[in-house]
């Protein structure tokens, strides 16, 4: 069994999927405002990267047209990756928020400019069409996707998509996008420090439906894009110390406790690290260790 296989599969529709997944946003910088102050990660080094996520069993990646710095772009890595890989990997991205080639943002485009946003996906990554697309609700997270999310299942039935996801949304809006096409995955900022989608239901109904939910920022938590900092929670130091694990992958173990829906998708730029967050899918956490980090969290600091 390889290593990403130890949490369990997932279907995103009809694509079977291993729970430990990677993404792709720490390739270009450390986080979305992109990498112009820092040196751009070697081409080479981030493909030999993917490959040995692969090898260990990650077929599914979280990327965006949106993911770049000044000389590096999550997508033309990942294309060049899985040109010289043989192997099927599940590539999942998403539209909504526009950004500038200088990296400014732009906001949210108009539901007649989403084609312009997949046709760049689909450029960028070589493919004749998308896995898995997510819509990124933006603005206002009372505001209607309908019109959005109707746009992009035009694109699917067209053939440039295979399936839909959603992205920083509220149980509402999957509701609203049901009722136009299947949604197949919904990616929350979501983690031991930050549980709104327990609060609002949202990992629940998702598991009651078939959707996978998909955190993002599962290790980071508060800290969301910054670069990641010693461990303060002392649930979390406990559990770890006594697994012989580090903290990011009690924090990864959490999350795919939720339950056989929940997906995780680390991203990292240390091999190492990659490695760990991987065999984070293998802990296996009692109930009383879950309990324990149910509870509010104590700073060591």
């Amino acid at each position: 069994m390889n290593a990403a296989a130890a949490a369990g599969t997932w279907k995103l529709g009809d694509l079977k999927v291993n729970r430990i997944g990677y993404g792709a946003m720490r390739l270009t910088g450390n986080g979305m405002m992109g990498n112009s102050d820092g040196t751009p990660i070697d081409r080479e080094a981030a493909v030999d990267l993917l490959h040995s996520a692969f090898e260990q069993g990650v077929d599914h990646i979280d990327t965006a047209a949106f993911y770049f710095s000044p000389l590096r772009s999550a997508n033309e890595l990942i294309n060049r990756a899985l040109s010289s890989w043989h192997g099927d990997v599940v590539v999942v991205t998403k539209v909504g928020p526009a950004r500038h080639p200088s990296g400014e943002w732009l906001g949210t485009v108009r539901p007649d400019q989403l084609r312009g946003q997949v046709e760049e996906n689909l450029r960028q990554l070589g493919r004749d069409c998308l896995d898995v697309v997510n819509l990124r609700a933006a603005g206002s997270r009372t505001a209607s996707i309908a019109e959005h999310f109707g746009a992009l299942a035009e694109l699917r039935d067209a053939g440039l998509i295979r399936h839909l996801g959603l992205s920083a949304v509220l149980p509402e809006h999957v509701a609203e996008a049901q009722a136009i096409a299947p949604v197949v995955c919904v990616q929350n900022s979501y983690g031991l420090d930050w549980r709104r989608a327990d609060e609002s239901g949202l990992v629940d109904l998702c598991g009651e439906q078939g959707i996978a939910f998909v955190p993002f920022f599962a290790v980071s938590g508060l800290r969301r894009e910054a670069a990641a900092g010693q461990e303060r929670d002392a649930r979390v130091q406990l559990v770890a110390r006594a697994h012989h694990a580090t903290p990011a992958q009690v924090r990864l173990a959490w999350t795919l406790h939720r339950g056989p829906h929940v997906l995780a998708i680390p991203g990292t730029r240390n091999p190492a690290h990659l490695a760990e967050n991987i065999a984070a899918g293998a802990l296996r956490l009692t109930e009383e260790e879950l309990a324990l980090l149910a509870q509010p969290g104590e700073d060591t600091a």
